[in-house]
């Protein structure tokens, strides 16, 4: 039977990046079940590194992570892993208190933050419905990062071969049991073991879990849904910033000269290849129309990813405590890109019994907020 230091489930942004940092310590094998890495939840993904979103647990996360993503270690990645893109968070006066919420939380990690009123936001996005038609107060956030998703992914997995470590493809788990002190884990390719098990599933993250005969987070995939419209004819969408309804019912973000498009719904699901529905993408053109004058003629692509949540929405690391040896690395719900050098720098310490990532605690993100337990 093959052997390993460090056995990895999952090829998502979560498993790379844990996978890439722990490779220094010890052979990694990393086994993902499609033929290739990313495929659900990382490979859907917008990929934005920003503070609108999540608790203050998330935020510090990010915090922590962005610098990596402005300045990745020498020989990380051939191409920039992320480009500075506005981010605008627009309200109408009956979500004006929801908005100032919003800037307290967002004002406690960037001092960046500036309100704009409706002219500014005409200005910043043409199509957006300003004044008493619907956006008459926002906030803009000039350092949000649009990130390189796939860039990041493949820089990890090179990062990985590099040290030595095996990524398996097309390895579908059919059993998990124990042999000693080690995890064997079996799929129709064989059988690999190590003594620390990491379950960085996702989506499928309890399901693994259960047949491991570990006890369960309460995991819950969530599905989201995304559309790609063509702009108005003549117009440039290229400079329109990431904007964002406070109510989170609706964003659009321009790419590759369409506009990307979601009802930012969250709608219950269950582990597998999430496809979407046409009433979600109906309500995502109809959001578009009712908070811009884009009218949709056509929706030029369109798809669905999962994001998974633990009950408290704050993604988690650390060993179970009813199982030696399984490490839980889950529950990244949105956040998975821009929150990653954190949780794996986590990971490592808590593996391999270093300190705390510097400065971590002083985001608010101890091992309290992300433990199990």
């Amino acid at each position: 039977m093959e052997r390993a230091d460090f056995l990895i489930i999952g090829g998502g942004v979560a498993g790379l990046s844990a996978a890439a940092r722990l490779a220094r310590h010890g052979r990694v094998v990393l086994l993902e079940a499609e033929e290739a890495l990313g495929y659900h939840s990382s490979g859907r993904s917008v990929s934005f590194s920003h503070y609108g979103i999540g608790n203050a647990a998330v935020r510090g996360l990010t915090n922590w992570s962005r610098p990596f993503f402005e300045a990745p270690p020498e020989g990380f990645s051939p191409v920039p892993l992320a480009r500075t893109y506005p981010s605008l968070y627009f309200a109408w006066p009956d979500a004006l208190p929801a908005l100032e919420d919003l800037h307290r939380a967002m004002a406690a990690f960037t001092d960046a933050i500036r309100e704009v009123d409706a002219a500014a936001m005409a200005a910043l996005c043409p199509p957006l419905r300003t004044g008493d038609r619907t956006a008459v107060r926002g906030l803009l956030d000039p350092t949000g990062l649009k990130l390189d998703a796939d860039a990041f992914l493949q820089s990890l997995a090179r990062q990985l071969r590099a040290a030595g470590g095996e990524i398996r493809s097309g390895w579908r788990v059919t059993a998990v049991d124990r042999k000693g002190e080690d995890w064997v884990v079996h799929s129709a390719a064989g059988a690999v073991s190590a003594p620390v098990l990491i379950n960085a599933a996702g989506a499928w993250a309890d399901a693994f879990a259960a047949l491991a005969g570990v006890a369960p987070l309460g995991l819950q995939p969530k599905r989201r849904t995304i559309i790609a419209v063509d702009p108005p004819a003549g117009a440039d969408p290229s400079n329109w910033p990431f904007a964002h309804s406070v109510a989170g019912d609706f964003y659009m973000l321009p790419e590759a000269g369409r506009i990307l498009v979601s009802p930012v719904d969250e709608i219950d699901d269950v582990a597998g290849d999430a496809q979407p529905e046409d009433y979600d993408i109906a309500f995502a053109a109809d959001r578009l129309e009712h908070y811009t004058d884009i009218e949709v003629a056509r929706i030029a692509h369109r798809w669905a990813g999962l994001r998974t949540f633990t009950p408290g929405r704050v993604p988690v690391a650390g060993y179970a405590v009813d199982a030696p040896g399984f490490f839980w690395l889950v529950g990244q719900g949105g956040y998975g890109f821009q929150t990653a050098p954190a949780m794996a720098a986590i990971a490592e310490s808590l593996i391999a019994e270093l300190d705390w990532p510097e400065g971590l605690a002083e985001l608010g993100v101890g091992p309290d907020r992300i433990l199990p337990a």
